[in-house]
């Protein structure tokens, strides 16, 4: 499912960059670009870090 529709950025995409040593929101932004454009999405990819994070 798409979390960031602006940056195209999907779960898949955040569950990767957990793998490849991502764990906080800026490291996520910076790297996905996920929330950088309108931020509507901001709430959404934090849980869904969350949730990958706890899964590792």
């Amino acid at each position: 499912m798409y979390v960031c529709i602006c940056k195209a950025v999907t779960e898949k995409h955040i569950q990767q960059a957990v793998k490849s040593g991502v764990n906080d929101y800026k490291e996520l932004r910076d790297r996905t670009g996920v929330g950088s454009q309108c931020g509507k999405c901001g709430n959404d990819a934090k849980s869904c870090l969350r949730q990958q994070s706890l899964s590792q």
